[in-house]
């Protein structure tokens, strides 16, 4: 007997999916995979498999199947990616933990590194608003051991999230409560930024929640609780065109209305780290969990920036 793709919570959920659709698996082997990044200009994927030190690009062909190949090794143990308003690709490296962007050349910028004369925990998760900042969480999971990077004490006092200004540079703390920051997403009118809150990985008393903020002149204000996730963690998160959020966790994607009850869940047979929209019409969800990336059409799209 075949396992269920979805779990349906509420109805609305069933406008969502493709019903016929399947869970297609697109490449094994990883030993942790994350960090997803789709290149529309290029139909491929990059993402991360960090004990391995790769970033790995998976290139579609026209069935939805695809190729896989090494994009970046050694990687220095990156994690979470995305690209700038320039198209260019921006990394969160746990092994230097730092934040840095490829140029057009393949040439590196590193855009963050320390704060107030300290380094920085473990980038783990990034992504950029239209006005060119970029923000990105940093907690301690690339220095609490050798296997996803560097095993250290800490400098920062906290385990913070990170706002870049994209004219000057400048780097300001936004939030700093956090148990263990990690995946992060904007709304698609970029008016609230979501922050998973993913402290129960090691201890089973601390948050599994999703938090959300309304975001103006480059502040967080109205901090609540949006979401709490009912199997292992939330790690990485992105939102559609119709305000629903989807986020990794242990048992698959979970699906939360804008209001923040959960609609559905994808059932995946691995541990999901993260997620991310692509494919010719950005209603492909692409998936990394645990030794491979999967991916399954939806009927919504990947929330674009204005």
């Amino acid at each position: 007997m075949t396992a269920p793709l979805y779990q349906i919570d509420d109805p609305a959920f069933s406008n969502l999916i493709v019903g016929s659709a399947a869970l297609d698996l697109l490449h094994t082997g990883c030993r942790w995979a994350e960090g997803p990044v789709w290149f529309d200009d290029l139909q491929c994927l990059l993402f991360s498999d960090i004990p391995n030190q790769r970033i790995l690009r998976w290139a579609a062909d026209a069935t939805g199947g695809g190729c896989t190949s090494t994009f970046r090794q050694p990687s220095n143990f990156s994690n979470g990616q995305t690209r700038d308003r320039q198209g260019r690709l921006v990394t969160c490296e746990h092994g230097l933990r730092r934040l840095i962007r490829t140029e057009a050349d393949g040439s590196i910028t590193v855009l963050a590194d320390s704060y107030q004369g300290k380094r920085l925990n473990s980038p783990n998760d990034v992504v950029v608003h239209s006005d060119g900042s970029i923000w990105f969480t940093d907690p301690t999971y690339g220095i609490l051991s050798d296997y996803e990077g560097y095993q250290t004490t800490p400098e920062q006092p906290v385990r913070g999230v990170y706002r870049v200004d994209g004219a000057t540079g400048e780097i300001n703390r936004v939030v700093d409560d956090f148990c263990q920051p990690n995946g992060l997403a904007f709304s698609a009118d970029e008016r609230t930024l979501y922050i998973a809150d993913s402290g129960a990985s090691h201890d089973g008393a601390k948050p599994r929640h999703i938090r959300a903020f309304d975001v103006a002149g480059g502040k967080l204000s109205h901090d609540r609780v949006f979401a709490v996730i009912d199997a292992g963690i939330p790690d990485g998160i992105r939102t559609d065109m119709t305000g629903n959020l989807w986020s990794s966790a242990a048992d698959g994607v979970h699906c939360f209305a804008p209001d923040g009850h959960r609609l559905g869940k994808i059932l995946v047979p691995e541990a999901v780290a993260n997620l991310t929209f692509g494919g010719p019409r950005r209603n492909r969800l692409f998936i990394t969990a645990t030794s491979s990336l999967y991916a399954v059409y939806l009927t919504t799209t990947g929330a674009q920036r204005p």
